[in-house]
Formats: C-alpha cells, sequence, structure tokens
C-alpha cells in the first residue's frame, strides 16, 4: 500500500522524537503490506479502529494516534494527521 505522504511523519517526529521508530515502523509495515479490507488491516495493526471513513491507528503504545484514509482498491493510505492523544481526544480531526 502506498502511503501519502512520509513527510507528515517526520514533521510530528521532528516534535515528538520519541515517535519516530514507532511511525517509521508502522509506515513500512503499511507500504510492505496488500491489504483487501479492514479485517486484513486488523491482522497486522490488531489495535487499529474504523471511525467513519476513517482509520485510527495507536502509535508509541498509545501515547500518538495516527488518523489515515485508506482505499483498499487503489492501495493507498492518505495520513490525515498524527496526534497527541490529547489533540485526538478532542475530536478536531473528524
Amino acid at each position: 500500500m502506498r502511503v501519502i505522504t512520509n513527510r507528515r511523519l517526520l514533521e510530528f517526529s521532528a516534535k515528538h522524537r520519541d515517535s519516530q521508530e514507532s511511525l517509521q515502523t508502522w509506515r513500512k509495515l503499511m507500504e510492505f503490506g496488500f491489504f483487501k479490507n479492514f479485517a486484513e488491516v486488523r491482522q497486522v495493526f490488531s489495535s487499529a479502529d474504523k471511525v467513519r471513513d476513517l482509520y485510527v491507528f495507536n502509535i508509541c503504545r498509545n501515547k500518538y494516534r495516527l488518523v489515515a484514509y485508506l482505499q483498499f482498491e487503489r492501495q493507498i493510505c492518505y495520513i490525515k494527521a498524527v496526534l497527541t492523544h490529547k489533540d485526538y481526544d478532542k475530536d478536531g480531526w473528524k
């Protein structure tokens, strides 16, 4: 699956250095994966959640949240936001 864009991950990890390794691991798993549906995503990312048409991934043991839009037919993952848990709870990302 193609991840668009790594720049968001790098920008977030520049501010939150402890997230860098986890974000890049997530990116590599997404890029090397071929997911037909959410059930297959959950096989790799067991804590992933679906909120409307978005997918939420726990990063760095649930310290951060990555919100993405997955287009399974085209195998594209659009990163909408990477948030601290506090910012995620504000619901502005919806």
